[in-house]
């Protein structure tokens, strides 16, 4: 008689711990006490003005209302809807400048022209890929990439770890840096109640450092195991890796004029985003070159009424960013020539793609439905407040970081970490003097260090798969880059709460 399979333990989705916080959230409504703080004009909190109110607890019927209530938005807590349709906008975008091939024959492209000096393409590579996570969080999409690229490194005597962290460490190192990523800096921020170029200057010294600690770590790797193969971490198995992974030559690598142009528009949006959400007056009140071009642009007879009452640069926002991926969308099917029925298909598949990433903020913000609703937030940041007197900015924001990297394992949707923790936790770093967008910072840095070693992450095992490693094999070898990219981190969170 055949017996059962034993089913051992699976980590519950990103949906379903959620869910699981928002019940905990509202049994805590019926055990911690009620409370408020008073704010100023602007809505802060002000320190040391908390008083205890009468209790709202939180019902069966409010636990289920609170993802509903989580995407609309209540009276004290604002929704998720906004921050939900630019991500299924950002992946209708994607869907179609996937259907044109461009980002994979570019990848391709550069492979072909650095023939012969296969090396120098770790750093060529990782950069792409690094600007691929930092400014649209590029994850799932690097799995085409695989095939491509182990067979060249096999090729030219390297391995298939060199490979793989080409394209994932590449990719991730971007996250965790991430400067304008809408899935990870742009939720958090709006979770945080701040703008998505807040702090920016200090995400880019991430990128910058990050990136070149990672390349110097694989490129050094890559130039040990050149000199002697039998450093690869995956020696042993390379006879068989060369026979599974047969070189391909890639002859039609070449970007056609349509796909240079989609290329184009694609940077462009990107550079476009940036721009747009940076408040230029508020960093200087001297530079109005974007609002004197707007006004310009308004005044102008007939062309000022066709494009309508636009908003200047550096004043955009959610609405505003949405609006600009799904012009950029249809600009693209124009400039590449999809048929309308084609776009439609595509852009929707994009949609749907991202329609999990869409919906989790909505549950993860139910949480802080549930926790306003019930009136303890005030009360866990008055406890946080009464904890925090006489604790520096330097130690909040490393006990910050290391608070994330288990909550990254637990929820390895960024998106939905950052809804479920950047209220409660921004408002804390107010009262170490930490600002929010380095809270933000230390989310997203913990949360990136983390996803390029956790079992949970799809990303990570999806990768290891396509390149046949162990992911015992794999923490071996990046073990020595975790800790210099854990070091780098909290060094650069702590300076920057100096500043």
């Amino acid at each position: 008689m055949a017996q059962k399979e034993k089913k051992g333990f699976r980590m519950p989705s990103s949906f379903t711990v959620l869910f699981i916080i928002i019940a905990i959230m509202a049994v805590m409504t019926w055990l911690i006490p009620a409370g408020q703080y008073k704010t100023d004009d602007a809505g802060n909190l002000i320190a040391g003005t908390y008083q205890r109110i009468a209790s709202s607890k939180q019902g069966l019927y409010d636990i289920f209302m609170a993802p509903v209530r989580g995407m609309i938005g209540t009276s004290k807590t604002s929704g998720a809807i906004e921050v939900s349709f630019f991500i299924l906008m950002v992946g209708g975008f994607l869907g179609v400048v996937t259907e044109t091939g461009a980002l994979d024959t570019g990848i391709a492209a550069v492979v072909k022209k650095y023939k012969g000096r296969e090396k120098m393409l770790i750093p060529v590579l990782m950069l792409l890929f690094a600007l691929g996570g930092s400014t649209y969080g590029m994850g799932e999409e690097t799995m085409a990439f695989y095939p491509l690229i182990i067979p060249v490194m096999l090729a030219v005597g390297f391995d298939t770890i060199t490979a793989v962290s080409i394209v994932l460490i590449g990719s991730q190192i971007g996250c965790l840096a991430s400067t304008v990523n809408p899935f990870a800096t742009g939720v958090a921020s709006d979770a945080a109640g701040i703008g998505l170029a807040d702090g920016i200057i200090w995400r880019l010294v991430f990128f910058v450092v990050m990136y070149g600690i990672s390349v110097m770590y694989v490129y050094r790797y890559a130039g040990k195991i050149e000199h002697n193969p039998e450093k690869s971490y995956v020696f042993a198995k390379r006879d068989e890796d060369l026979a599974y992974f047969k070189l391909r030559t890639e002859d039609n690598a070449t970007l056609s004029g349509k796909q240079k142009g989609v290329l184009w528009i694609f940077a462009a949006t990107f550079i476009i985003m940036v721009i747009s959400l940076i408040p230029w007056a508020d960093l200087n009140k001297h530079f109005t070159l974007f609002t004197s071009l707007n006004d310009a642009l308004q005044n102008i007879p007939v062309l000022g009424v066709v494009f309508g009452k636009t908003a200047a640069l550096g004043t955009w926002y959610f609405q505003e960013i949405t609006m600009l991926f799904f012009m950029m969308a249809i600009l693209i099917g124009i400039v590449y020539g999809i048929s309308e029925s084609r776009f439609i298909q595509v852009f929707m598949n994009g949609v749907a793609d991202l329609l999990s990433v869409a919906l989790i903020c909505a549950v993860a913000r139910g949480i802080q439905v549930v926790m306003n609703d019930g009136a303890i937030t005030a009360t866990i940041l008055h406890w946080g407040e009464e904890g925090l007197k006489g604790l520096s900015s330097q130690l909040f924001i490393v006990l910050t970081y290391i608070f994330y990297l288990p909550m990254s394992f637990l929820i390895p949707s960024t998106s939905g970490l950052a809804g479920a923790t950047m209220g409660i936790m921004a408002p804390l770093g107010e009262f170490a003097k930490v600002p929010a967008h380095l809270v933000v910072t230390a989310f997203q840095s913990a949360s990136g260090l983390l996803n390029l070693v956790t079992p949970t992450s799809g990303i990570v095992m999806g990768a290891l798969a396509l390149g046949r490693i162990e992911i015992g094999t794999w923490w071996k070898y990046i073990a020595k880059l975790i800790v210099l990219v854990f070091l780098a981190s909290i060094a650069i969170l702590v300076i920057a709460t100096f500043f």
